[in-house]
């Protein structure tokens, strides 16, 4: 035996090289916040207890349809509150500034989070500055809410009435789940890669 090392293998141990995942022509995309093709877009909003409205804004980086996955960058107006909720896939959240709330813990920026597949948290509150995450759904990006009384809770705790969902440019390949909730009659639950039975 040399001792040579070789990298991780997708052969569940067997020790062998893994197959070479070059593709020719594949080449890095880069964006910056300020690109003319990567505008915000207004996801969410409410109004507040003293009129006025706060609104969670995306600029989505990267949102690929195979494989599926979405990376963001995100602002929370102050107080801004989201049900609780889950993805349908992994989901990583990372706040950069601010604050937010997940449930009763408290995130302040430097925090990470990691959300698995069937898994859920929230609801989400951002703090009294708002806050600014970056986000990576790892397959279908779209959300699934559960236990609408916790979201109806936290709003009425601080006063907020959740407004109707503003309309997104969604790409053509994926419909909109922002307003399902997990066991309504109506809703359309993809299976694991993202396919709408």
């Amino acid at each position: 035996m040399t001792g040579t090392t070789s990298g991780p293998s997708s052969d569940s141990g067997s020790g062998a090289e893994p197959a070479n995942p070059l593709v020719d022509g594949l080449v890095p995309t880069f964006r910056h916040l300020d690109d003319p093709d990567v505008p915000w877009q207004e996801c969410r909003r409410q109004r507040n207890a003293d009129g006025t409205t706060s609104s969670v804004w995306e600029k989505w980086l990267a949102f690929s349809p195979d494989p599926q996955y979405l990376s963001l960058y995100a602002r929370y107006d102050p107080g801004m509150i989201v049900r609780r909720h889950g993805h349908y896939s992994p989901h990583i959240v990372f706040v950069i500034e601010g604050e937010l709330w997940v449930g009763d813990r408290r995130c302040p920026a430097g925090t990470h989070v990691e959300l698995p597949f069937g898994a859920a948290f929230g609801p989400l509150r951002s703090g009294d500055d708002g806050a600014v995450l970056f986000e990576v759904m790892l397959g279908d990006p779209r959300s699934w809410g559960d236990r609408p009384e916790l979201f109806a809770d936290a709003l009425a705790e601080h006063g907020a009435v959740a407004l109707p969902d503003p309309p997104l440019d969604y790409p053509d390949w994926l419909s909109d789940l922002r307003h399902h909730w997990v066991g309504a009659e109506d809703d359309p639950i993809p299976d694991r890669d993202g396919a709408t039975p």
